[in-house]
């Protein structure tokens, strides 16, 4: 399959905003999902409820929702712009960052899932041996919750790849800047005679997503044969 220039620069930008979402989120994704699994605290529903709203809510949204708040004008992206030139809005950094929201949910949910099947008893005990707290999540919970982290990621990594409604709100399809995988087949499937080069993209974004699954099992049973639950 031969893609152009303009073609390859989406796969490359969707590839990139995808990496970042996921590698900057996953360590709040794992504190989140810790503390509605661990914690016990008023206001841990309301809390779970905010967390899992971008799975309810409209892409588009969440993208105004982002540039109200964090675009050049908006009440938190003003004061970044003002005192350290620098913004989200018409970047690649906020189609990462939409990306982010976008897929937290389903990152945070199954790394919850796979705390909650972790059994307490082992960290109790490691705790009564004389184990810190931090030396019991690290070296106890977190390679037990691996497989759940897996998952997670790649889900997280596969949702951005598609993400397109809070993307475009919050940053517009700039060619080379913002335009991703989704963006760019919007902007053919809107051309006439460009129907050939959608249907490219859309191989690609296919093939993109299968690899994404394929990947996320083999990492899985590694993850679970290094824990010793398979």
């Amino acid at each position: 399959m031969i893609l152009s220039d303009p073609e390859w620069q989406a796969v490359f930008l969707s590839l990139k905003v995808s990496c970042v979402a996921v590698l900057c989120s996953l360590p709040f994704g794992i504190l989140m999902a810790w503390v509605l699994a661990r914690c016990r605290f008023p206001g841990k529903t309301l809390l779970d409820s905010v967390v899992h709203l971008p799975l309810v809510l409209p892409p588009v949204v969440v993208g105004y929702l982002l540039l109200l708040a964090l675009g050049r004008r908006g009440v938190i992206g003003s004061w970044l712009y003002d005192i350290f030139g620098f913004t989200f809005a018409f970047s690649w950094r906020g189609a990462a960052l939409a990306s982010a929201v976008m897929a937290f949910p389903l990152m945070v949910r199954a790394i919850r899932l796979a705390l909650e099947a972790v059994d307490t008893r082992l960290e109790q005990a490691a705790r009564t041996l004389g184990a810190g707290r931090w030396r019991v999540f690290f070296t106890i919970t977190l390679p037990l919750t691996l497989p759940g982290i897996i998952a997670g990621t790649v889900l997280a990594f596969a949702r951005s790849l598609g993400e397109f409604g809070a993307t475009i709100t919050f940053v517009s399809n700039i060619p080379g800047e913002t335009r991703t995988i989704p963006s760019a087949m919007y902007t053919l499937i809107e051309t006439p005679g460009a129907e050939g080069t959608a249907a490219r993209l859309c191989a690609v974004a296919i093939a993109l997503a299968l690899l994404s699954l394929v990947g996320s099992e083999l990492l899985a049973r590694w993850g679970r044969k290094r824990s010793g639950a398979a």
